[in-house]
């Protein structure tokens, strides 16, 4: 049987360009499309919801040995359309690690 993995990757984005909540939404709403639609993985906005400047994400992404590339492809994709800054921890966990 083939061993399977969860990449757990918090994100971290400065939106200080932002002038309001609504386009600090706009924002952190697009990238969460894309980032579903292009590696299918989920996301979820986890903190700073009322921070305009501002925004945390995790990201989930599941599969075989290749999910650590995955997880970096997806680190590069978020730098690319980040305005101004973005911070990264992954994790990376066995089907193993998930169980015990």
């Amino acid at each position: 049987m083939a061993t399977a993995y969860v990449s757990l990757t918090e994100v971290r984005l400065d939106l200080r360009h932002a002038r309001n909540l609504k386009e600090k939404r706009q924002v952190v709403n697009s990238l969460k499309t894309q980032i579903r639609q292009r590696f299918v993985a989920a996301v979820a906005e986890v903190g700073d919801h009322d921070d305009r400047r501002s925004a945390d994400l995790l990201v989930a992404l599941v599969g075989g040995a290749e999910v650590r590339a995955r997880a970096a492809e997806l680190e590069r994709f978020i730098e690319a359309r980040c305005p101004d800054a973005c911070a990264f921890e992954r994790d990376l966990l066995s089907l193993a690690d998930v169980r015990d």
